[in-house]
């Protein structure tokens, strides 16, 4: 089982010293780190342990100025190698790389009291003794780098510590959080992460984040070997064709498409080393990215992170806040949340009750970053999740609706939402064109019917002549019943009388094989726009076809009006 171990501890502590002394690795590749002789980077070397294992060491900067460096570092190790300088003891930047590794979850790991061989036998024993009670869970070894004196000693508690780390991160989908790029003449842009995650071999196509650009793997080293797959856990090269060095940059992610959001928002649950006020701007530290931020505080424990620069996250990662010092940290709820502040909606994710927080539809692909499980008691259809309280509600609405729609047309357009096509066949109602109905209703006059009725009389005593009618919905009921003939501008004729002017046209049109707009007006004995308003339906209505100022009947002469 592929680990890494990171060191902490002060600067000149002989953390590097030691790493060297352990692995035969200079971890200071820097020409400005051997001319000052402390390190400013990370840097890595394998380790191997007596039982055959090897380790990646990720070793970090100790001074105050590189705090930020040292948790790109330092997350994602499984274990850390805690330095402390056995004439000095404990340092600023002991505590605050202690306090770190708490906050990410790196609870176990072994202290080693370097320079041992620089202090008499007192001080070295209240050296370990201090670290002793430092940390108390952790075994301490003092050690020299100088002379070697304790090395196999501290091989064998670093094997210790190691056996007691699980990790459950092969099964999940890949992920390397990048903590260098650079370019070799030949193989071109090459980045180098601890992978938190997954596989990853060559020939695989990735996704490039938060830039979105997709990536195919060339080849894949471990501690300069070339590898057919690597491990979640092991420290990776990966070569990158078609990739510029500036390209990608420390806190970037490579990721398995789509597995993982791309957010500017992340809800987390708290914990402060220091009080952290609603609305402060502070640095986040997720992987190996470091993003400004505001924090929105929800509730005594809860916050929600609002980031000027989108992440890579993951429910259950640790993150850790800073300002000019570290604030404290937090766990990952949700990777992907909404701009909110529902204290529930915090304590039911911090419970691992995400259907409680459903109510809309979601899109399931959308819940995969906050599950740890099966959702119960929410609905799933097609792609969607929600609630049954929100179906009831829809309904309840919908129908509401209805019920104050016009009787006349007794439907209402359905929601013009991404799931309505797959959700609103659930409910009972019918879709006729472009409306929902209650099943088996029909058009009604309602509180028109005297309105229709006068209507009706006055169409009739109207003959062929057209009537104006104000009330277009009352017109359209009445012709789609069959009582009337809508004709342009707003007017109508009762349908006996249509037909009666129709047998008028058809059989003039016939004799004579043509008909006048002239002609057709003394036929009925009307007017002339009543005359025009009729022969523009007929045309409309196939029935006639116009050649200059006279009407010739089409074949389908006998085709009923359409509604």
């Amino acid at each position: 089982m592929p680990l890494t171990i990171g060191t902490a501890g002060h600067i000149d502590h002989g953390k590097t010293s030691l790493v060297r002394a352990l692995t035969g690795k200079d971890t200071d590749r820097l020409p400005e780190e051997q001319r000052r002789g402390i390190s400013i980077d990370l840097g890595y070397a394998p380790l191997e342990l007596a039982d055959g294992r090897q380790l990646s060491v990720v070793d970090v900067p100790g001074h105050e100025r590189f705090v930020r460096t040292m948790v790109a570092g330092a997350t994602g190790i499984d274990l850390f190698l805690l330095v402390v300088d056995a004439g000095e003891g404990a340092r600023p930047q002991t505590h605050e790389h202690l306090a770190i590794l708490h906050l990410l979850g790196v609870e176990r790991g072994v202290v080693a009291v370097t320079k041992a061989d620089v202090v008499d036998a007192e001080t070295l024993e209240l050296a370990v003794e201090e670290a002793r009670e430092l940390v108390p869970l952790a075994e301490v070894v003092p050690v020299s780098a100088r002379t070697g004196a304790g090395l196999d000693e501290l091989r064998a508690a670093i094997a210790q510590a190691a056996d007691g780390v699980e990790q459950s991160r092969t099964d999940k989908p890949t992920r390397l959080y990048v903590d260098r790029s650079f370019s070799l003449r030949g193989i071109g842009t090459v980045v180098t992460g601890t992978l938190r995650s997954g596989t990853l071999g060559a020939g695989d196509t990735l996704r490039l984040e938060p830039s979105g650009r997709d990536v195919r793997v060339r080849s894949v080293q471990v501690h300069d070997r070339e590898v057919e797959r690597a491990e979640s856990g092991q420290r990776v090269a990966v070569s990158l064709p078609g990739l510029e060095r500036g390209d990608v940059i420390r806190g970037d992610a490579l990721l398995e498409p789509s597995a993982y959001p791309v957010s500017y928002r992340l809800d987390v649950a708290l914990d402060e080393l220091e009080p952290i006020a609603d609305g402060a701007r502070v640095h986040v530290h997720v992987g190996t990215s470091n993003a400004l931020a505001r924090v929105v505080r929800i509730g005594e424990r809860w916050a929600q992170l609002r980031l000027a620069e989108p992440v890579v996250a993951a429910r259950g990662d640790r993150i850790i806040l800073r300002a000019e010092t570290t604030l404290g940290g937090g766990v990952v709820l949700d990777p992907a949340p909404p701009r909110h502040r529902d204290v529930e909606r915090m304590a039911r994710l911090g419970r691992g009750d995400v259907a409680a927080t459903i109510h809309a539809p979601v899109r399931t692909d959308e819940l995969r970053h906050v599950l740890d499980g099966d959702m119960r008691g929410v609905e799933h259809v097609g792609s969607w999740v929600f609630s049954p309280v929100w179906r009831d509600e829809l309904e309840r609405e919908l129908r509401a609706r209805i019920e104050e729609a016009d009787p006349i047309d007794p439907g209402v357009p359905p929601p013009a939402e991404p799931w309505a096509a797959e959700l609103l066949p659930l409910l009972p109602f019918e879709r006729r064109g472009a409306k929902l109905y209650l099943p088996g209703s029909r058009p009604s006059l309602g509180a028109r019917s005297e309105r229709g009725d006068a209507l009706r009389q006055e169409l009739q005593a109207a003959g062929p002549r057209a009537t104006k009618v104000a009330d277009a919905d009352l017109a359209r009921f009445l012709e789609v019943s069959g009582q009337l003939v809508r004709l342009g501008d707003g007017y109508a004729i009762g349908a006996d009388a249509y037909e009666t002017a129709k047998d008028v046209l058809v059989g003039e049109a016939r004799l004579t094989g043509e008909i006048t707009l002239a002609r057709f007006r003394d036929l009925l004995g009307i007017g002339r726009r009543d005359a025009q308003l009729l022969l523009e339906r007929f045309d409309g209505d196939g029935l006639t076809r116009r050649v200059g100022d006279r009407r010739v009947l089409r074949r389908a002469a006998t085709r009923t009006p359409s509604s």
